[in-house]
């Protein structure tokens, strides 16, 4: 079991984030049936659930790895996130939240992350420089109350990203912190962008229509496949029939 200090505290940093042995499989780069013999052979042995489900710890990772989490000097950052300015309360509940959360576990916080901006931005400016600061190992542990305050669609893939370069993401899990409305915005916007590429599609059929010589090639391409079809018919009538 792994500990590290954030200001003189010590705390425990297992049960943070679990796996399944599938996942935790995966992420180190073997197959299952390779984690089980290890498991029989003691080489590195599964936690089991009260249930004898077997899953796997963050600090088991960072021990396959030979990560050393002693004296780690990296920030662990609150990240929160909305998508208008409309949603202020919002925010400063989700900041509040995660504050209380780590004040509880006594984790140090050396910096909080407040955004605005769609779950569907990429271009997020704070979202990016969070992202930068973790490819330059300057961040251990991000601390968000769910994972669309993140990012709203392909949070596993990011996860993965961040455990590469040993970050951890923590998901406090508090459904009412994840307006609902926001969903929907989202799901709008979606249906928007697919309907002005419709738009799009329609307008490039109109251009062809309107292009004579374009229609010409078109047509040339349809008769002479049809003429194939046919000959190919033709051809078949002639062919002998075996009893």
């Amino acid at each position: 079991m792994f500990k590290y200090t954030y200001g003189g505290i010590i705390m425990n940093t297992s049960n943070i984030t679990n796996y399944k042995p599938k996942d935790f499989a995966e992420l180190i780069g073997v197959s299952v049936k390779t984690l089980q013999r290890w498991d029989r052979e003691g080489i590195l042995e599964a936690n089991r659930t009260p249930t004898d489900r077997r899953y796997y710890t963050y600090d088991q990772y960072l021990q396959f790895k030979g990560i050393k989490t002693q004296n780690d000097i990296r920030q662990v950052v609150i990240y929160a996130r909305v998508s208008t300015k409309n949603q202020k309360d919002d925010l400063q509940n989700q900041v509040s939240f995660l504050r209380q959360f780590c004040n509880a576990r006594g984790i140090i916080v050396d910096q909080c992350m407040e955004e605005y901006g769609s779950g569907l931005n990429y271009n997020r400016k704070k979202w990016n420089k969070l992202l930068d600061e973790v490819m330059e190992q300057k961040i251990k542990t991000i601390i968000i109350t769910h994972k669309d305050r993140f990012i709203r669609f392909g949070y596993d893939w990011f996860e993965k990203f961040c455990m590469k370069f040993h970050t951890t993401i923590v998901i406090v899990n508090n459904e009412e912190l994840s307006p609902q409305e926001e969903l929907v915005q989202d799901i709008v916007s979606i249906l928007h962008v697919f309907s002005c590429r419709l738009h799009g599609l329609r307008k490039y059929k109109k251009q062809i229509e309107r292009d004579e010589e374009i229609v010409k090639e078109l047509q040339d391409g349809n008769q002479s496949h049809t003429g194939a079809e046919n000959q190919d018919s033709q051809d078949d009538r002639h062919l002998p029939i075996c009893l």
